[in-house]
């Protein structure tokens, strides 16, 4: 009677034994969940473009799980804030896009500049400057030169309503701003150069008509109206680093010049898709996977 009644208890203890292991191992892959694929906003500006699907090419060579979150410029400031995004490709800070981070700049982290000395302004040919326009101050006076016009890009786009202020600033009265589209500009800006004639026209660069048209300057700004120099920086949404160290390293790892912009940027204007340009720029530069990877 004790032999069987020992057997018996050898037997639930086995059992409880087994129970437990299998309870254990259940615990142990709900706390090792697999991560979720990381949300990436793109700005959808041909700058942003061209580095965002340069990083998004990487990643995939990395084997990186990431989704694309598309929306305006607001929406995506917000959102990244919010921890509903948790990278932003690409913020122009500090000057362009203060009113963006003075709004959002508590709940976001500058992981990454990825290119100095962007810049938005007045923009002549260099035979213009030559002359002795060298300022936004200087074009007072002389607007019969220019046909009394600053040619600009889409109605209520930024660099227009800082025009419109600068015009006021300036005491510019005798010009007027003219609406376009970006490309419309371009041509413009295309065709008054390969004549010679005076123009004068709103730019930003990374912009690719820097890389195509040689002699183009911008115009000194001493009243500060346009924000001075910019850098392009990643943004990630609070905590991120924390949370996962080894992406946020990946984004800290990533640089490129603005004249790379510029090239893919082109790519992009004469009929590529922003993929294929970045695709066909990392063809000419695969160093720039092992410099973002750390696979050097």
């Amino acid at each position: 009677m004790i032999s069987l009644r020992h057997n018996v208890l050898k037997v639930l203890a086995c059992l409880v034994i087994a129970i437990a292991l299998i309870g254990a191992g259940c615990t142990s892959q709900e706390e090792s969940p697999t991560e979720e694929p990381v949300r990436i906003g793109v700005v959808q500006w041909d700058d942003s473009r061209a580095t965002g699907n340069v990083f998004l090419h990487i990643l995939d060579e990395g084997g990186h799980e990431y989704e694309i979150v598309s929306a305006d410029l607001g929406g995506l400031y917000q959102a990244t804030s919010q921890g509903d995004i948790d990278v932003l490709i690409q913020a122009w800070l500090p000057a362009t896009q203060a009113s963006y981070w003075d709004q959002y700049g508590d709940s976001l982290n500058k992981a990454q500049v990825v290119s100095s000395g962007a810049k938005i302004g007045l923009a002549v040919p260099d035979y213009v400057y030559d002359s002795g326009i060298t300022t936004v101050e200087d074009l007072k006076g002389n607007a019969s030169k220019f046909d009394g016009r600053i040619t600009g890009i889409e109605p209520g786009a930024g660099i227009m309503v800082t025009t419109e202020k600068a015009l006021e600033e300036y005491n510019l009265e005798e010009y007027e701003l003219y609406s376009s589209s970006t490309v419309g500009m371009a041509t413009e800006l295309q065709d008054k150069m390969d004549n010679e004639e005076w123009i004068v026209a709103t730019l930003w660069r990374p912009h690719w008509t820097f890389a195509r048209m040689e002699g183009l300057k911008f115009l000194e700004d001493p009243k500060g109206v346009y924000g001075g120099s910019d850098n392009l920086v990643i943004l990630t949404r609070p905590g991120f680093e924390e949370d996962r160290p080894e992406f946020y390293q990946l984004i800290q790892n990533y640089e490129m010049d603005l004249s790379d912009i510029e090239s893919i940027m082109i790519d992009i204007d004469e009929g590529q898709s922003p993929e294929e340009a970045a695709s066909n720029w990392l063809a000419e530069n695969p160093e720039k996977y092992d410099e973002v990877l750390g696979t050097q």
